[in-house]
């Protein structure tokens, strides 16, 4: 009976690691993600800044 105590702790131990590592990727790939899209949105940014800094540059020299 002892031996199947320990095999059952053993055993929702390891489930117990497993679950972890698993949140600890799916909180990492989240993480990655959340990164790139904030680095599209800054570039999609800096690409409207300077297509507004080019219009302006044409409307002054039509003037």
């Amino acid at each position: 009976m002892s031996l199947s105590i320990y095999s059952c702790r053993e055993t929702t131990e390891e489930k117990t690691e497993d679950a972890m590592e698993s949140a600890g990727e799916d909180i990492e790939n989240a993480a990655d993600e959340a990164g790139n899209e904030m680095e599209e949105a800054g570039n999609e940014i800096e690409a409207e800044a300077e297509e507004a800094e080019q219009e302006m540059e044409n409307e002054n020299d039509d003037m």
